[in-house]
């Protein structure tokens, strides 16, 4: 037969197991076809009775010539909107070694720490430049957003304020508007009164907790606020400031004037704009706040050895733990794009940063000079990189100009401000200067700009000079050539374990392939320049990106429109609670307080329910982790009055399709309340039944999860939310970019929709895959997770199965029987990582068991060697059960092997070395060695270092 129309599948490389591989795995579970399969798995009366409609799946090179094409459409003009948002330089030893290299964004969230000191370090670089930048004494290892990090920082003050009765957040009336709306979102669950007024000693009145402070202000002023603090301060009100990262570089940090939290956006630190993000915002604040600080902080600690290690710090304080008591419901980070933002800092150092922002900051005042000598007013006495020029009724004829020379310029109230960056060039302020030469009918050539260069004067008040040092440590001075830059990323990338390596097991993650092509267009600049309030003429492109991406999440979905705002799993669950909140009221049902949550649910739930100001109430499950309906019935009627919602996740978290899905969503409808379905195991449904279809009214996504978009180390993350026809309109608006009608909640997100750039790898998968592939995969991944039930369910039990004894994506090993040896489901975690694997999911949501969530990407081979592996710890755990090896002395508590231990002159051990490094031959040729050995929780709690210390400082601790 001719090949002459033969095109090759992109799901065929998607996919991991070959036909005759799947044939094999599925003769091994003692079924025909994988359809026969599917039927033991997913309930009748949820499956799908048609297939998705979506266009015919397209190959990798028409899909870049596809993308190429919208691409082109968006319209790349010179960006001086600011608000928020910068060009930059991305470092290309930076791009192409950290953001194009799958050693570095197809890492997970560091939880084992052994396997994980690279990016770890990474990260801790990333606190100890914010710590030095903002002149505090601790930082967090990065935010969703400068907007959700000023609303984190006013919950975390509503919290620990002293007068419990204020109740009012001050803000400056100079503030980004993004910001503004996502704080009126977030202080509407708590009763939080924001007060936007001047910063004056006599406003601090008693009911206020705290006040914020934007610096430079929003219109590109600076301000001293030291005498402002210390007032605040006498009456018990903290302050927080959002500060622009580059600018402290030349300004005194808000630490040194009496600020208690910094926060902000890292993005001029070498990340792209990309139409909004993703950006790693930064959160800084007083040592005394470091146990209620929201996100992750990387502290330093030790080895089993005593070596100097990295772990992440203050654990208790994570949704997954505290559950409806989190002082947050953050889970995702912006982990890639800290790293990045570090990696910047380490390539520029002190002086490189600070040439950096004095350079915007000449310029900034050349063309003041040059613009004032045309005889324009220009307002700002004081600023760092922002003018503002009146010209009264000229605005439509130079917003005109400006277009001609594709120049964005910001336009409000007669007034044009113009921000400069890092990009800015000499030759780019003559045509700035050009343009408005033309509008007051002069030749630019009358402005003489090379003689105005040694007339500047200063823009910054002599009382906000920055005298403090910054970025003094080692790390910040030793790497500014690329050849130095190049072997530190690349010695770091060398201590982590990626999906380079191996697969990553971790149920309720996801770990799936990344997909270069997928990958390609987020790097380019028709996708990466683009400022999120771009003219939208400019931006056709990702307006069609976007609208098709809506199409297809809805049709996969069953729900009539989406929201790309949440840029997070838990800003997602979030966005929809809000959403629901918002329906109640609008049908006079306020009132509606009480949402329902299986006692299996993840941590994100109860925490996202208690931030969306409702009361959680639990849901028993029964003896085979289902929720149990009786209860759930009972207490749905007991509160019917006031039932607002049900959060459940489908399949559950126990990686079981529950039968009783469509009795449990009817029930929450008659008692008055919606269903918020958690989309964490869409990766189960895709093609085979759909939120819609089973009656959920609410389902966020994490594209990180499902669609494709790879971890990056712990963040970014995009969990978008689809919703039901009556809910509708009820989605998320934005202040500054109109996306939804009148009812739409205020923003969730800093940015219109949310992390953009990163929609090109979703849009990707499902245009490369298409219907009938999205399907394939889905059933790929359940006949993966069950080939691992059955070739392990003798060694180890599988909690939970479906009425066909299948499960879904995942499965529970429960390794508690162990504890009765000595043997702790942490002991089996690390031994795992002298085989070369990261471990499963551990103690969630069972204590004592592995989650384990293989994908569709992972070949037999793979699955196979995995297997082999726990199924040689099982036999480590025999010999230990058996007596012949102690409790306490044995492989696993030792575990995991450095080559340092394994190659050290003595060996007092009750194993050999080969036992320990190499207990399979496949180790032998392909070893991934972890770089510390265990590392010390404890110590690095109780002694908390959260910025890279000296060899001195570390030896004290």
């Amino acid at each position: 037969m001719s090949n002459v129309f033969y095109q090759e599948k992109f799901q065929d490389r998607h996919n991991g197991p070959r036909a005759e591989e799947a044939q094999e795995m599925l003769s091994y579970l003692g079924v025909q076809s994988l359809d026969q399969l599917i039927e033991q798995a997913v309930p009748s009366q949820i499956r799908l009775k048609k297939s998705l409609a979506l266009p015919k799946a397209l190959s990798e090179k028409a899909y870049l010539a596809k993308i190429q094409r919208i691409a082109d459409k968006n319209k790349v003009f010179k960006s001086y909107i600011g608000q928020g948002y910068y060009d930059v330089t991305v470092p290309a030893v930076i791009q192409r070694n950290v953001l194009e290299n799958p050693g570095w964004y197809t890492q997970y969230t560091p939880y084992q720490a052994e396997i994980a000191q690279g990016r770890l370090q990474a990260l801790l670089n990333f606190q100890t430049a914010i710590s030095d930048l903002t002149g505090l004494e601790i930082a967090n290892a990065s935010l969703l957003d400068e907007a959700t990090a000023a609303a984190e920082a006013m919950f975390m003050l509503y919290s620990a304020r002293k007068n419990k009765t204020a109740n009012v957040f001050l803000v400056t009336p100079n503030i980004y508007p993004q910001t503004l709306d996502v704080l009126q979102t977030r202080a509407v669950p708590f009763g939080v009164e924001i007060r936007v007024a001047d910063l004056e000693e006599a406003n601090l009145t008693e009911d206020i907790f705290a006040a914020l402070i934007q610096y430079p202000a929003a219109d590109g002023t600076i301000t001293d606020y030291a005498a402002f603090s210390e007032a605040a301060h006498d009456k018990n009100i903290t302050i927080c400031a959002i500060a622009d990262l580059m600018s402290v570089a030349l300004l005194t940090p808000p630490g040194e004037w009496g600020a208690d939290v910094v926060v902000g956006n890292s993005q001029r630190f070498g990340v792209p704009m990309g139409f909004g993000g993703p950006h790693a915002a930064f959160f800084a604040t007083k040592e005394a706040y470091k146990r209620n600080i929201p996100g992750r902080i990387i502290g330093v600690t030790s080895d089993a050895s005593g070596n100097y290690a990295l772990r992440m710090a203050l654990q208790t304080r994570e949704q997954h733990i505290r559950r409806d008591k989190a002082s947050s419901n953050i889970c995702t980070a912006q982990a890639l794009l800290a790293i990045m933002a570090s990696f910047y800092a380490v390539y520029h150092g002190p002086q490189g940063i600070k040439d950096i922002a004095t350079r915007i900051n000449d310029l900034t005042k050349l063309l003041d000079k040059a613009l004032q000598e045309l005889g324009y007013d220009q307002i700002n006495e004081t600023y760092f990189d922002t003018l503002r020029i009146a010209v009264d009724d000229h605005v439509g004829a130079l917003k005109a100009e400006a277009l001609n020379n594709e120049l964005n310029f910001f336009y409000h109230d007669g007034i044009v401000g113009i921000s400069l960056d890092e990009t800015t060039t000499f030759e780019d302020i003559e045509t700035i200067v050009k343009v408005f030469a033309k509008i007051k009918g002069k030749s630019w050539n009358d402005v003489e700009l090379r003689s105005m260069v040694d007339q500047l004067g200063s823009s910054i008040p002599a009382e906000a000079v920055r005298t403090s040092p910054y970025l003094t440590h080692p790390i910040f001075n030793s790497y500014h050539s690329e050849s130095e830059m190049l072997r530190y990323i690349k010695s770091l990338e060398a201590k982590d374990l990626s999906l380079c390596h191996s697969m990553i097991p971790l149920g309720s993650c996801t770990m799936k392939l990344n997909a270069t092509t997928e990958m390609l267009p987020l790097t380019w600049a028709h996708f990466g320049g683009l400022h999120p309030f771009a003219p939208v003429d400019q931006t056709s492109g990702y307006m069609q990106l976007i609208n098709e991406l809506n199409d297809w999440l809805s049709e996969i979905t069953g729900f009539a429109k989406m929201s790309f705002q949440p840029n997070s799993g838990a800003q997602g669950e979030y966005a929809g609670l809000m959403v629901i909140r918002a329906y109640h009221e609008s049908r006079g049902e306020e009132h509606r307080n009480v949402c329902l949550i299986p006692a299996s649910a993840h941590g994100t739930n109860p925490a996202s329910a208690s931030m969306a100001g409702l009361k959680v109430v639990v849901v028993k499950c029964d003896a085979y982790g289902n929720i149990d309906v009786a209860d759930l019935r009972a207490k749905a009627e007991e509160h019917a009055a006031n039932l607002n919602s049900l959060m459940v996740t489908y399949p559950s978290t126990h990686g079981v399709f529950e039968e009783s899905i469509i009795e449990i969503c009817e029930i929450i409808h008659q008692n008055g309340g919606q269903v918020y379905m958690d989309g964490a195991n869409m990766n189960a449904q895709v093609g085979l039944t759909s939120p819609g279809f089973i009656g959920a009214d609410v389902c966020h996504l994490n594209l990180h999860k499902t669609f494709c978009i790879p971890h990056g180390g712990g963040g970014p993350g995009m969990g978008p939310i689809g919703v039901a026809a009556h809910l509708v309109p009820f989605l998320p608006n934005h202040e500054v970019v109109e996306i939804s009608g009148e009812q739409g909640i205020s923003a969730v997100s800093a940015a219109p929709f949310g992390s953009a750039s990163i929609l090109t790898i979703s849009y990707a998968y499902i245009a490369m895959m298409g219907g009938e592939g999205l399907t394939d995969a889905t059933k790929t991944a359940i006949l993966n997770a069950n080939y691992i039930k059955a070739r392990l369910e003798s060694y180890y039990p599988v909690l939970y199965a479906g009425a066909n004894g299948r499960c879904a994506h995942e499965m529970i090993l429960d390794c508690r029987a162990f504890k009765s040896v000595g043997i702790e489901v942490g002991d089996i975690a690390k031994r795992l990582m002298d085989y070369g694997f990261h471990a499963p999911t551990v103690s969630f949501p069972v204590a004592g068991t592995l989650m384990v969530e293989p994908t569709e990407s992972e070949s037999k081979a793979e699955l196979d060697r995995f297997c082999d592996a726990l199924i040689a710890i099982r036999s480590e755990i025999a010999a230990v059960e058996a007596g012949e090896i102690d409790q306490k002395d044995n492989v696993l508590k030792h575990a995991p092997h450095t080559a340092e231990i394994v190659s050290a002159d003595e060996w007092n051990r009750p194993y050999t070395r080969q036992i320990a490094a190499y207990p399979l031959p496949y180790l032998k040729v392909n070893k991934f060695w972890p770089s510390v050995g265990r590392v010390n929780d404890s110590q690095g709690d109780r002694t908390l270092i959260c910025s890279c210390p000296s060899i001195e400082e570390y030896a004290e601790a």
